[in-house]
């Protein structure tokens, strides 16, 4: 039997976990406030909150709820918001997204005049949301998403949002070409200081579905694998990214989270930017619906999975628990 005195024969890795301030002492990855942004639903012409259904806790927020929310995010220490944005009415073109009083547009100047540069007012670009058949992009007669006449519709919702008050802009739609139409778009309209977080991974998952139903945006033919990465593939999310690069992104998004941490972790590796991922509703929703059925430990499940990500190699990471998780955190 082996005593453990001076010559014990193996290591004792339990030396350096003895102690929660050992533990504290030896991790290797931080999780702190700072780390996380929250993604919001704002949805135009109603007076209160309207709940969620499939992601309990997350609301689709009035324009009013809104202001609240930020306000204790900035308390709570979190880097900033994602603002989504669910108009009172659609059509093909998705003209909403840039107009003035669009929801998004009026919510970023709110919030901008609320708020100044406290936190960081991040604008989703994206069409989904705004259109009446739910896709990213212009659909043609025949039913096929139009590359290239989307870009011109990107370029305009971009400096839209940047008028608004955006300190970043983040398009999501996974169109070819989509970074640089932005890129020269708000340089054109002296927006150059603005910075672009492009979803430059964005895969075809199978984890986006209460988002769905918060952002009233599912598409009413089809779905979007034609545009979105498909899940087998890993290589080519790194020629995704470095294509964003070339055209001007300043940092980059992997979306979903924890299904890719294996692309999170390739993708810092091989960039000299930010790296942010999203952990979507699905992952939110499978959590929230396993706590409570008492099957797992809430918070424990929900630090874990934010650890994880970032342990994976992203900077910060947009999920619908910053807030509560920042308190936590403090």
């Amino acid at each position: 039997m082996t005593s453990g005195g001076a010559n014990p024969g193996f290591a004792r890795g339990r030396r350096l976990r003895s102690t929660p301030a050992m533990r504290r002492w030896t991790a290797q990855t931080r999780l702190t406030p700072a780390d996380l942004v929250l993604p919001v639903f704002v949805k135009q012409d109603i007076p209160d909150p309207v709940p969620i259904n499939s992601m309990p806790g997350v609301v689709q927020h009035s324009l009013d709820s809104l202001r609240k929310a930020a306000h204790e995010a900035a308390e709570a220490g979190i880097s900033g918001l994602m603002l989504f944005g669910i108009p009172a009415e659609k059509d093909a073109a998705g003209s909403q997204a840039d107009a003035a009083d669009g929801v998004v547009n009026v919510a970023l100047q709110q919030l901008r005049a609320d708020l100044g540069d406290e936190l960081v007012l991040m604008a989703d670009l994206c069409l989904c949301e705004y259109t009446d058949h739910g896709h990213c992009g212009v659909v043609t007669p025949a039913g096929v998403i139009d590359n290239d006449p989307t870009l011109d519709r990107y370029a305009a919702v971009a400096i839209a949002q940047a008028r608004a008050g955006a300190h970043v802009i983040a398009p999501s739609g996974m169109m070819d070409g989509q970074v640089a139409a932005i890129r020269a778009g708000l340089d054109s309209a002296a927006f150059t200081e603005t910075p672009i977080l492009a979803y430059a991974a964005k895969y075809a998952s199978g984890f986006y579905g209460p988002f769905r139903e918060a952002a009233e945006g599912a598409p009413q033919f089809g779905d979007r694998s034609t545009y979105q990465m498909d899940p087998p593939n890993a290589d080519e999310a790194l020629r995704e990214v470095a294509q964003d690069l070339a055209e001007g992104a300043d940092a980059v998004m992997v979306k979903p989270a924890l299904p890719y941490l294996d692309i999170v972790s390739r993708v810092a590796e091989a960039v000299d930017v930010p790296v942010s991922a999203y952990q979507v509703s699905g992952e939110y929703a499978m959590v929230e619906a396993a706590a409570a059925n008492g099957w797992i430990d809430r918070e424990r499940a929900i630090l874990e999975t934010l650890t994880a990500i970032r342990r994976a190699g992203a900077g910060s990471v947009l999920t619908y628990w910053a807030v509560e998780a920042a308190r936590w955190l403090r």
